[in-house]
């Protein structure tokens, strides 16, 4: 195994990952740039956007890192909130193959539900599970409970953050070894509608361990073709702190997808 310590480079991407967003959220124009409506504080009725939504993705992916390839890759998302509840869930796939030969098997699935404290602050609990057929672990799984804060709420900016500790189960591929450890775990979730039409996206999960630490962030910009149909292009930037030598620690995958979306 490499050394279980991130290196200097694997926390400077982290950071920059942090810092990006940052920057983001602190060179916001002026309010008249955006719609009216755009005020940085929550409603002042408090109110709740309140029932079920989702969308789903499906396009092609330029992978760079570990593999270098042309996949297929396809995302489904479900949420519902109310005054006391908010649920999230959705499951993921990606695919790729070079001259018959596979290269990229990896999918995954998430699951999130809260208990609202007041119009702002909640408790939630969540479970994310990923098998990755040509990564260091052949699947992890973690479950972690914590806090979470809408910091915006509106129709054009949101911004929410989740911390909490956790536990997490992991396999090394093609190995009977297991790791199980104590994590701590971060999301930051932040979107922008800068347009009528354009919104830019950015997620931040962290979950670090002592035997591992792996981060994922997920920057996208999307244009909307009507009420239903988007187009998306996107940067998924993975990490992980322990790898078996010969695999890079960060995965880069740049997608191109098409999204539908419901409510």
């Amino acid at each position: 195994m490499a050394s279980l310590v991130p290196s200097p480079k694997a926390e400077g991407m982290i950071l920059r990952c942090t810092a990006l967003l940052l920057v983001l959220l602190a060179s916001l124009p002026a309010s008249a740039q955006f719609k009216s409506n755009s005020s940085l504080a929550p409603p002042r009725d408090g109110k709740i956007d309140e029932g079920w939504s989702g969308k789903g993705e499906l396009g092609i992916a330029l992978s760079r890192g570990n593999t270098e390839s042309e996949s297929l890759i396809g995302k489904v998302d479900v949420g519902f909130s109310s005054q006391r509840r908010k649920f999230a869930a959705g499951a993921w796939g990606q695919y790729a193959s070079t001259d018959g030969v596979e290269s990229a098997r990896r999918f995954g699935s998430h699951l999130t539900s809260g208990w609202r404290l007041d119009e702002r602050r909640y408790l939630y609990g969540s479970l994310r599970s990923e098998r990755d057929a040509f990564g260091t672990y052949e699947y992890q799984w973690t479950a972690t409970a914590g806090y979470g804060y809408e910091v915006f709420r509106t129709d054009t900016h949101r911004l929410f953050f989740e911390a909490g500790p956790g536990y997490r189960y992991a396999k090394d591929q093609g190995a009977r070894v297991h790791h199980r450890e104590g994590i701590g775990r971060a999301l930051v979730d932040w979107s922008l509608k800068v347009t009528d039409t354009a919104t830019l996206t950015d997620t931040l999960l962290v979950e670090a361990g002592r035997k591992n630490t792996f981060a994922r962030n997920l920057f996208g910009v999307q244009v909307a073709v009507n009420k239903k149909l988007a187009m998306k292009a996107g940067l998924e930037t993975r990490y992980n702190s322990d790898v078996e030598p010969g695999i890079v620690r960060t995965d880069n995958l740049t997608t191109v997808n098409l999204v539908y979306s419901f409510k």
